[in-house]
């Protein structure tokens, strides 16, 4: 009799389980090395936010996004999909680009709005903003947008650190200034770094609270720019890092972590709230110490070596996910299928989609979904297709090129100005031995991993179909201004007194369920 009633408590936890769908909360940084975490090893970082979210998630150690820079990885990220097939290729989106993502495309967002979710984006965007905003999140599945739509290098940045210190990098200075949007209305031009982190921690934790109140199921993407360069920090966390800006900026950015996760926690829906952390593409080592860190890794953003492609992965949610560590295989491009059944959707069954679902690894401690994925370079080129690949423990590399280093950098390989070079027969590395890529495989042993590598990536580049590119010749027309047509353009798109900050409080109407 016990045992029938335990079996029946049991089965009715499972259903309520089930019935109610889960909370998903995915946390984006920017140009993080794998080596930047101080959970992941570096010896002067301090992260005690994603440290504690390490020790009670799952953290994984060979995580890949699906390029070595910011706009494509963002695309696959979100459509779980190749970047090739969308039509984000070569290189990255600016101020003035005329493309986007295409509206053809369907969004993680677009899948959960489907089914009940309410859905919203904190942070940079980077896929596009074009004619009449056109290509701003609100229009691909997102209920609310707060953030600078691109890099906030790519406009005129002066002051980077409280109260009024200048930044370390240069930035474009012929651009409008760092435009700050709330849905497809810009509030704030230049965006105030000193307060940017707040801005966007106010406005996450404003969307999970109404949500909560409203036991409305939600989906919250947080893009930071943190920690890409220009580094910025408020009065909180200016000078308190012994790894310098980097240091700094990458504590605030700890620090918005921890009010997330704190105001999950306060809410009470701690139980029912699914947490990733990972990062678009590795350190920009021509930055040197303010670029980040690879880690043991060799080389970073900008080049298809590990540097460049693994990242940080860390998976929470409490009673669903054991606490631990995988070297299991994920990819970006599995948490679209992962969120989208976790939420309950269905994937798209007209194109081709290139995640997997991540779940037994996540759920059931057991094994990945995928022994293979394909690397992409920074600016792919369809008469070249696929730069290396990773099956199993081995990478294969069929080109390399150099990325964002050079002097005094000690690897002439990352360097920018180290051209593509074909390797035939490919280099061979086992990356489960040998990470950092110093030591290539040779010799009759591997022949049979060469040839089957060969020729799976063959069959790949054969089988794939590029979208026409989205990343084109670009206008100063489609150039963010509050003030459009002022003069003298574009230093006259000033606009939104008052502080940054505030900016959730003032315009906390946009959170009214529909």
């Amino acid at each position: 009799m016990k045992l029938a009633v335990v079996i029946l408590l049991l089965g009715l936890s499972a259903l309520t389980y089930s019935a109610e769908k889960p909370n998903i909360v995915l946390l984006f940084a920017d140009d993080l090395g794998y080596g930047d975490l101080q959970i992941y090893g570096h010896p002067t970082s301090t992260t005690p936010n994603l440290n504690k979210m390490a020790h009670d998630g799952l953290v994984f150690t060979q995580f890949y996004s699906a390029s070595p820079v910011c706009s494509p990885s963002r695309a696959a990220l979100i459509t779980g999909r190749y970047q090739t097939r969308s039509g984000i290729w070569p290189g990255v989106f600016g101020a003035a680009s005329t493309g986007g993502l295409p509206h053809n495309e369907t969004t993680v967002a677009e899948v959960l709005k489907k089914e009940g979710y309410a859905t919203a984006i904190v942070g940079k965007w980077h896929l596009g903003v074009g004619v009449n905003n056109t290509y701003l999140p609100t229009n691909h599945g997102f209920d609310y947008y707060m953030g600078i739509p691109y890099s906030h290098d790519m406009c005129p940045c002066l002051i980077c650190f409280y109260p009024d210190q200048p930044c370390f990098d240069k930035c474009r200075t012929q651009d409008t200034p760092c435009p700050l949007f709330e849905n497809t209305k810009i509030i704030k031009q230049p965006a105030d770094f000193t307060t940017l982190t707040a801005t966007y921690t106010n406005a996450a934790t404003g969307f999970i609270n109404q949500n909560a109140e409203a036991k409305k199921p939600f989906f919250l993407y947080v893009p930071y720019q943190h920690t890409h360069h220009p580094q910025f920090a408020s009065k909180a966390f200016r000078n308190t890092s012994i790894r310098g800006t980097f240091g700094d900026s990458l504590s605030e950015l700890d620090w918005s972590v921890g009010e997330i996760f704190s105001t999950i926690k306060s809410a009470g829906i701690e139980n029912n709230t699914f947490v990733f952390f990972t990062a678009d593409n590795g350190p920009s080592l021509t930055r040197q110490v303010r670029g980040g860190n690879q880690g043991l890794l060799k080389c970073g953003k900008g080049t298809t070596y590990e540097g460049g492609m693994r990242e940080p992965g860390i998976a929470w949610m409490p009673g669903k996910i054991k606490p631990g560590r995988t070297m299991e295989l994920g990819a970006t491009v599995d948490l679209f299928v992962t969120i989208a059944k976790l939420g309950g959707g269905e994937v798209p069954a007209d194109r081709p989609i290139d995640g997997v679902d991540m779940s037994p690894i996540l759920f059931e401690g057991g094994k990945s979904n995928r022994d293979y994925y394909y690397h992409y370079p920074s600016g792919p080129n369809p008469r070249v297709g696929v730069y290396a690949t990773r099956y199993r423990q081995y990478k294969a590399h069929f080109y390399t090129k150099g990325g964002l280093a050079g002097r005094p950098y000690y690897d002439e390989d990352c360097w920018g100005s180290t051209p593509q070079k074909k390797h035939d027969p490919p280099l061979l590395f086992d990356v489960l031995q040998d990470p950092s890529e110093k030591y290539p495989l040779s010799g009759d042993q591997y022949k049979s991993i060469i040839d089957a590598i060969t020729e799976m990536t063959n069959k790949f580049n054969s089988e794939m179909t590029w979208g026409d590119s989205e990343i084109h010749g670009g206008s100063s027309s489609v150039m963010p201004c509050c003030r459009p047509s002022c003069t003298p353009f574009p230093a006259c798109c000033v606009c939104g007194a008052g502080g940054a900050a505030t900016a959730y409080e003032n315009s906390s109407p946009a959170f009214e369920l529909r």
